[in-house]
């Protein structure tokens, strides 16, 4: 049946009004910040709700095509000057073999001010200026001079391409066979004015299972939105116990992890848009025994500065006694382990914790919000994931030290294990497991390997973390943070055709949780389930363990996975 662009047009301009209408908070400050027509990333959401129309109109009318699905625009790339930022600078990964490597090699970073992008047991990575390596190097043993590997020589590119281009040229890759439209809102990564406009349209297209609030204001002032997914429970539910069980789910503590506020999207939309008992009982399950929080954007001062400033912010935005060094680490700002007074006198440093817990505003509400959302038992936090990238890692607590051991280590190794295989299974992308204490480089005596003889050598303070917080303070039994791709090829800067393939592999991890969570509780009788049944069997052949649903990520349709689990 043929219907007049005119009909099209109208429905259009119903769903735009729709979508600007929904309420969100009562913060003037960011009813301001979305409506700031001088905020370069503004501009954007007109032409992505445009798209949406775009899209729609297509799939209900397939021989109308509109004008915006041909030249379909997104936000412009950034200014010339985002690319003399980083034009002089590399990342590179230095080997660490000694305890006295690794303490020069923390010494040098803090003398220089540099940015160490990540840590692990043996290795590495930093950040430093062409102009600035030569000095770096002669502050290193000479051990350590010539045991460095480039990982990105050029930075200013590699910032370039994580920014929504020009033009789409590659709409019909985001096509899948029955002729809808990809989700549009997954092919880039986002700014705020586009983030809170969806969450807000979400929380009306689904009323009677969501609920859209903000837990406080930033330090500039703008909401930190959540979205609460969860179904009432019935009154004859023997389960609830008079508490709600929460699982928080949390993103953006650091303002240059973009991967990490699009996967927390993502899993958002999943368990949203898949709440359907006949084709996946398992969410509904999910959503009716449990709450779930989502924070997509913990920090968003600083993830509002890397799209309009610097790329790399890592921390908040908040003032310092120095004018000149702004910003709180959020992720040292918690009060378990809190070790800021090692660096109270840097501000200038990538981890400045602050002078005190909970200093970091951003911080400060999140405690300010569990604190309200547990008193009167009203709710109890079963379970919190925090995500970070880079170096595919699932990590149990504790963050502040490697000496004090949880006391449900077991169910945290098993679980851990459990999300670490899901990951795998999706893509074949392998996570290790391991205390989020490793921020320290992990050195074993010569000729031992008992834990007692290692030696523990920080490249980077790691106490204060939320992960610590939720477990000790909030008595979260299951707390994970978990890092996301890559192990260092893009670092931060991962390519926007990774966003589908992350969110995919961290969805099938996350309803493995949720089926987990539901057997540990007694709501389902999982207990004569093996592991493979839960967390997903791999498939053995001549002794190589592969993917039997193997596939290229840069192609992958990502509604050819939504319900495809790992049940080998």
């Amino acid at each position: 049946m043929y219907l007049p662009p005119v009909l099209s047009l109208l429905l259009c301009a119903l769903f735009v009004a729709l979508s600007s209408s929904i309420p969100t908070s009562e913060s003037n400050a960011d009813q301001q910040f979305l409506l700031n027509t001088n905020n370069p990333s503004s501009q954007s959401t007109e032409t992505f709700l445009s798209r949406i129309c775009g899209g729609l109109i297509e799939a209900i009318w397939p021989h109308y095509k509109t004008s915006s699905s041909k030249t379909s625009k997104v936000l412009p790339r950034p200014a010339s000057k985002f690319q003399s930022r980083y034009d002089d600078d590399v990342v590179l990964r230095f080997k660490v073999k000694t305890e006295e490597e690794a303490k020069q090699f923390a010494e040098a970073v803090d003398t220089l001010f540099l940015d160490v992008w990540e840590a692990s047991r043996d290795w590495a990575d930093v950040r430093v200026s062409k102009k600035v390596l030569p000095s770096f190097l002669t502050l290193l043993p000479q051990s350590m001079q010539q045991s460095h590997t480039p990982i990105i020589t050029q930075l200013s590119k590699a910032v370039l391409d994580t920014f929504p281009s020009i033009g789409n040229s590659q709409d019909e890759r985001y096509r899948h066979a029955s002729g809808m439209p990809h989700d549009l809102f997954f092919e880039d990564y986002q700014p705020l004015s586009v983030i809170y406009p969806w969450m807000r349209q979400l929380a009306s297209m689904f009323p009677d299972r969501t609920q859209l609030f903000t837990i406080g204001t930033s330090y500039e002032g703008r909401d930190i939105p959540a979205l609460r997914v969860g179904v009432e429970p019935r009154d004859d539910d023997p389960h609830e116990g008079g508490k709600r069980q929460t699982i928080v789910l949390m993103a953006g503590s650091h303002a240059r992890e973009w991967i990490s506020t699009s996967t927390a999207t993502y899993l958002l939309r999943g368990l949203l848009h898949n709440f359907d008992p006949r084709r996946h009982d398992l969410i509904e399950k999910l959503l009716t025994h449990y709450d779930f929080v989502f924070i997509p954007v913990l920090n968003p001062d600083g993830y509002e500065y890397t799209w309009t400033t610097d790329r790399l912010w890592r921390k908040n935005r908040q003032d310092t006694s120095l004018p000149f060094c702004r910003g709180i680490d959020l992720d040292r700002s918690f009060p378990v382990g809190w070790d800021g007074d090692t660096q109270v006198d840097n501000p200038c440093s990538e981890s400045y914790a602050g002078e005190h817990p909970l200093q970091a505003i951003e911080a400060q509400r999140l405690a300010e919000w569990t604190k309200n959302e547990t008193e009167g038992g009203k709710t109890n936090f079963a379970a919190f994931v925090d995500l970070h990238s880079y170096s595919q890692e699932i990590l149990y607590p504790y963050s502040y030290t490697c000496d004090k051991q949880p006391h449900n280590l077991e169910d945290l190794e098993e679980v851990a294990i459990g999300l670490a295989k899901a990951f795998r299974l999706t893509n074949g992308h392998y996570y290790d497991v391991d205390s989020a204490c490793e921020g320290s480089v992990t050195l074993t005596t010569p000729g031992s390997t008992n834990d007692s003889q290692l030696v523990r050598t920080k490249l980077e303070e790691s106490g204060g973390s939320a992960l610590d917080y939720f477990y000790e303070n909030m008595t979260v039994k299951y707390a994970f943070q978990v890092k996301l791709r890559d192990t260092g090829s893009y670092g931060f800067l991962l390519p926007k055709d990774s966003i589908v393939p992350t969110g995919i592999e961290a969805f099938n991890a996350f309803l493995a949780l949720g089926k987990w969570m539901l057997g540990d509780r007694g709501i389902e009788n999982y207990a004569n389930l093996s592991s493979d049944e839960i967390w997903g069997q791999e498939e053995v052949i001549v002794g190589a363990v592969i993917d039997t649903n193997e596939t290229d990520d840069a192609d992958e349709d990502e509604d050819s996975f939504w319900w495809r689990r790992r049940r080998r």
